[in-house]
């Protein structure tokens, strides 16, 4: 019998919209500085990608990167990897690292899952944050939704010990689903406490797309849990 490879299911379809010339100039003339390759063999040595021992962040999916950029400024001591499938958000993000002069974000373009199995070295990583990932409110599409039980034990793995996992969403069905996978799997502790969500921090920004959900009288839910 034929054997055929395994085909894993995406969290995300190619949808995005017409990229600017703008952001397209900003891939050209600015990804060499900032972008990651994620064809190069072996894993990141995050350290020296950085120039210095730091605490580092990853987030996946950064949408057009206004609240990446607004944590890397906040917290300078903290180095970023932000990771986006969208070409149009990397190339706003690049726009806005140049214009506001930012030093501790690097990106990656392409597949999350993908970049983080294959680039991300284990016990490297501090915090791994998720922000409005596509929650696939159709029952049909929930096999795409990114936070499942394989995606939680990667994050383990690249986690530090004690590292957190950081997710929010402004879809109740998503959430409740993403704290019944999470809290199934053992590698994690609750930070709020068995089950509950956490009040949304101060330190992650308001993104646009929430704010538009705030407006529209939507709920969010931040769910924050530490590697034990």
């Amino acid at each position: 019998m034929q054997a055929y490879p395994f085909r894993r299911i995406r969290s995300f379809v190619r949808r995005e919209g017409r990229i600017t010339q703008s952001q397209s100039l900003a891939f050209e003339t600015l990804w060499p500085m900032y972008g990651l390759s994620k064809d190069a063999e072996g894993f990141l040595d995050l350290d020296k990608l950085f120039g210095r021992d730091s605490e580092k962040v990853l987030e996946i999916g950064f949408g057009d990167g206004q609240s990446l950029i607004q944590m890397a400024k906040n917290a300078p001591e903290k180095d970023f990897i932000g990771i986006e499938v969208y070409r149009t958000g990397v190339g706003n993000l690049l726009r806005e690292i140049e214009k506001e002069q930012i030093s501790n974000i690097r990106l990656f373009h392409g597949d999350a899952l993908e970049i983080v199995e294959s680039k991300i070295p284990k016990d490297s990583i501090a915090t791994i944050q998720v922000f409005f990932a596509d929650p696939w409110p159709k029952t049909r599409h929930h096999k795409r939704r990114l936070v499942q039980a394989s995606f939680v034990e990667l994050a383990a793995q690249k986690l530090k010990k004690g590292g957190r996992l950081h997710l929010a969403t402004d879809w109740m069905d998503y959430a409740y689903h993403m704290m019944s996978v999470i809290s199934a799997a053992g590698s994690f502790h609750n930070v709020a406490g068995e089950e509950a969500f956490l009040p949304r921090p101060n330190f992650r920004p308001l993104t646009k797309y929430e704010q538009r959900g705030l407006r529209l009288g939507h709920q969010t839910w931040d769910l924050l849990f530490e590697r034990v």
